[in-house]
């Protein structure tokens, strides 16, 4: 037998163990606000190229570099919230460009604009508009059944969140960068 006192046992609570935790969720939050965050798609405006249910990854650095650009998807809140839910949808038309919406096809500056990405022609028109500068023109890639800008009108750029860039759930080939 030694005689060697026994060591107290030790206790996962320590101020070590709380520092470690608090700055894992100070690195955590500041990562969601300022760098990336998950979303979920509630609803099928943007099918067939994001499905309901989808669970993707919004990235907020790119647009502090550049604005965003025509086919984006981008994450945002809409101008006539009262609630901040954010919508998602594609940008189609940029600043100081005219839009419309004629015999099916979406229309900028005058020119019929093809969409590979969008699930059918729209059923209905929407007369030339200039989009104001700061703003945008979005639209869900699923146009007939979409609340996006033929609805309420242009986005302005300060309620863009960030860039729709990766979907990471489900897992059934769907799984990758958004386009």
């Amino acid at each position: 037998m030694s005689n060697h006192p026994k060591p107290a046992p030790t206790s996962w609570w320590s101020w070590e163990t709380v520092r470690i935790v608090l700055g894992a969720l100070a690195v955590a939050l500041c990562l969601r606000l300022w760098i990336a965050e998950p979303r979920y798609i509630p609803s099928d405006s943007m099918v067939p190229t994001l499905e309901t249910g989808d669970r993707i990854l919004v990235e907020k650095v790119s647009y502090r570099l550049h604005p965003p650009q025509r086919g984006d998807i981008v994450v945002f809140y809409p101008p006539f919230a009262t609630v901040k839910q954010a919508f998602i949808k594609r940008v189609v038309g940029l600043p100081g460009e005219e839009i419309a919406v004629r015999d099916g096809l979406l229309w900028i500056n005058g020119t019929a604009y093809r969409e590979p990405y969008i699930a059918a022609a729209m059923n209905y028109e929407l007369p030339p508009l200039r989009i104001p500068p700061e703003s945008y023109w979005v639209m869900g890639d699923n146009r007939n059944n979409s609340n996006d800008s033929h609805v309420w009108g242009f986005l302005p750029a300060e309620n863009i969140i960030g860039h729709a860039a990766f979907r990471f759930f489900p897992w059934n080939g769907h799984f990758g960068a958004i386009r």
